[in-house]
């Protein structure tokens, strides 16, 4: 069967797990998300990932947000579902178990907890690519090193037609993704992560998209059409504003849950109940939420001026 013909572009945010202070997750909650991000007119979103602390959860809760969200959802978001696994072979399952539920495409990352030949990975990639009938997004969070580039992109994109996107985490990387592109003939489109950071440096290298926090998504989603409207300078103007709660949040990733889950109870979008992390994670102190809360408070202020 071909795959489906669904498209990402733009801005394609990452859903938060919401926890109570018990560390149960709050579907009643998580369906106020995907609301937000309907209202935000959003086109897609992704769960459960390393922002949704995916890492954290039991297959079952997993498969659960993974139903709740595409019910939520219900045919007005692309909702893509991402399976995470060590095994490719569980991986696989896990992918193919969301296509029964009804996710629009798969996302996977790559295994980086040890070091693996690029041959190892595409092997990886190519047999839960194989296992669905679904467009897939490729994820690449590498810390220990650099991301896969244009001969992995080329090699599974020859190897699994349904493999179309690619998000890759890295500062630095416009040659790269120039290099995937051209290499792959604009088969594989590439996503920047890391919240966006990078987006306005890599819109001129041709990514098709970011995948930023679900809380300053629509800002972001601002910025993405003034740059594509040929607005540069607008463009800047409203990115040098969100831009510091941005880098400040992702100091470290756990801190990132707190205060993306903090900014989503300022704009109104999760409830204070259902707004906590699950453990292990790095509890910051009083004085990181407070400089937290204040960078929140002028997103907030300039997604409500941007709203108009």
């Amino acid at each position: 069967m071909e795959p489906l013909a669904v498209s990402l572009t733009g801005v394609v945010p990452i859903v938060p797990t919401p926890f109570t202070a018990e560390e149960e997750i709050d579907l009643e909650a998580l369906e106020g998300l995907i609301e937000f991000a309907v209202e935000c007119k959003l086109s897609a979103v992704c769960l459960p990932a390393f922002a949704s602390e995916f890492y954290k959860l039991s297959d079952a809760e997993r498969e659960t947000l993974v139903h709740t969200a595409i019910r939520a959802a219900a045919g007005r978001l692309t909702i893509v579902a991402q399976a995470n696994h060590p095994s490719a072979a569980v991986a696989a399952r896990i992918a193919r178990k969301y296509q029964q539920l009804g996710a629009s495409m798969i996302s996977f990352a790559l295994p980086r907890l040890f070091s693996l030949p690029e041959a190892d990975l595409v092997s990886y990639a190519q047999t839960i690519c194989r296992a669905v009938d679904l467009p897939v997004l490729v994820q690449d969070f590498n810390p220990g090193g650099p991301t896969v580039g244009r001969d992995f992109a080329c090699r599974l994109a020859d190897a699994a037609a349904n493999f179309r996107y690619l998000k890759l985490e890295e500062a630095l990387m416009g040659g790269k993704i120039r290099g995937i592109i051209e290499g792959t003939g604009g088969r594989v489109g590439v996503l920047e992560g890391w919240g966006g950071m990078y987006m306005l440096d890599l819109l001129p290298a041709g990514i098709c998209g970011l995948m930023p926090g679900l809380g300053v998504a629509d800002v972001l989603a601002q910025v993405w059409h003034l740059a594509h409207a040929q607005q540069r300078q607008a463009a800047c103007e409203v990115f040098q504003q969100v831009l510091p709660q941005i880098v400040y949040s992702l100091q470290h990733s756990e801190v990132f849950n707190w205060v993306e889950k903090r900014l989503l109870v300022a704009r109104g979008a999760l409830p204070p109940h259902a707004a906590y992390v699950r453990r292990a994670t790095y509890t910051p102190d009083d004085a990181v939420l407070a400089h937290a809360d204040e960078l929140n408070g002028r997103v907030v202020e300039l997604a409500a001026r941007l709203r108009g």
